[in-house]
């Protein structure tokens, strides 16, 4: 524990009846309040384990909103479903989602367990933090969500809800930043109830001490918050600062005949699988029609896409290379699983065609 962090805790909750107190109000606000999502009528591990994933790195709006859970499970219920599939299947069940490795590992854990435990989930902490792709914060999550015995976990949710109640001032994305969070939150967690405090916390976050603006008149714990006491909440939590993103162009093209289209597959591993629009350099686009351009966003890059019509040259290379293969364009639930920018083009100009029909 870092020089001082004692100092944090106890200015908030001075004795474990305080804990007790916090944990209360808190679980009493989630049980009265709660949001009814899919994954919360469920106590089947590998769904909880299915629905975490999917959450990593994607907004629980943005897995409502088009179902991914709900048509995950029932292409794919079970571990041995999923652990028999190809592996097009899964990227293409996972499309839109991105970071793809996330549904590889969800692949490699659903064999892990039926090769190692016959198809039944395991039930140990240890067990579950063994599956390709879990880290402490999924297995602790599979521990109370799927059985009902405690586990911690610490998302940005979490951290930022830990941060404001200690008002915490060390960096919450710092080597030492994480250890003490990770230690408050082991301290803050119960040994019962454990399903509905991590539930409860995470939503707190999500809904009442959100990034920005956080509504601490309607905070159910507002009375244990050292943040509010101090007036600092808006300022907290701190973290490291952040590089600039790196700007970068890409540019492709979109081949399209007889209603059919031409892709390209993936190299490297992170998309390894995945299928995209055929790319060119910057020489190659001088002479062609640029069709249209957007933004988006990966890791630290910022990308500007520019689509592109092909040209004669173009055309021709396409025929003679043994690269790609064409495709029925009927729709896009008919193409072999894209990454998302080439999903978003190929569905703009769609769009823009039949517009101009």
């Amino acid at each position: 524990m870092m020089e001082g962090e004692g100092t944090f805790f106890s200015r908030s909750f001075p004795d474990s009846a305080s804990v007790v107190r916090f944990q209360d109000a808190l679980i009493e606000w989630f049980c009265a309040n709660g949001k009814d999502y899919p994954w919360r009528r469920t106590s089947d591990p590998y769904a909880i384990l299915v629905s975490e994933l999917m959450l990593q790195q994607t907004q629980i709006a943005a897995v409502l909103e088009k179902k991914y859970f709900e048509r995950w499970m029932r292409r794919f219920p079970t571990p041995g479903a999923l652990a028999t599939a190809e592996e097009s299947a899964v990227l293409k069940a996972w499309e839109g989602l991105g970071y793809y490795n996330r549904a590889r590992n969800l692949q490699k854990a659903a064999r892990t367990i039926c090769d190692e435990f016959q198809g039944e989930f395991p039930g140990s902490y240890e067990a579950i933090l063994a599956l390709p792709g879990v880290g402490r914060y999924t297995a602790g999550a599979v521990l109370s969500f799927a059985f009902g015995r405690r586990g911690v976990i610490v998302d940005g949710n979490v951290s930022r809800v830990i941060s404001r109640l200690l008002a915490f001032s060390t960096p919450i994305d710092s080597s030492s930043g994480i250890k003490a969070v990770w230690d408050y939150a082991n301290r803050l967690t119960p040994d019962d109830r454990a399903r509905h405090y991590n539930s409860a916390i995470m939503e707190l976050g999500q809904r009442v001490c959100t990034k920005s603006h956080p509504n601490c008149m309607i905070c159910p714990v507002s009375e244990w918050c050292s943040a509010k006491k101090q007036g600092i909440s808006d300022i907290l939590p701190q973290k490291k600062t952040k590089q600039a993103p790196v700007e970068r162009v890409e540019r492709v093209i979109l081949p399209i005949r007889e209603r059919k289209i031409f892709l390209t597959q993936e190299s490297g591993t992170r998309r390894k699988g995945l299928w995209r629009l055929p790319e060119i350099s910057e020489e190659e686009a001088e002479d062609l029609e640029e069709l249209f351009r957007f933004k988006y966003a990966i890791t630290r890059y910022r990308v500007t896409l520019i689509v592109h019509a092909p040209g004669p040259l173009q055309a021709e290379m396409l025929e003679n290379s043994g690269g790609g293969k064409w495709f029925r364009i009927g729709s896009l639930d008919e193409l072999p699983p894209l990454g998302s920018p080439y999903r978003k083009a190929i569905s703009q100009h769609q769009c823009t065609s039949e517009l101009s029909d």
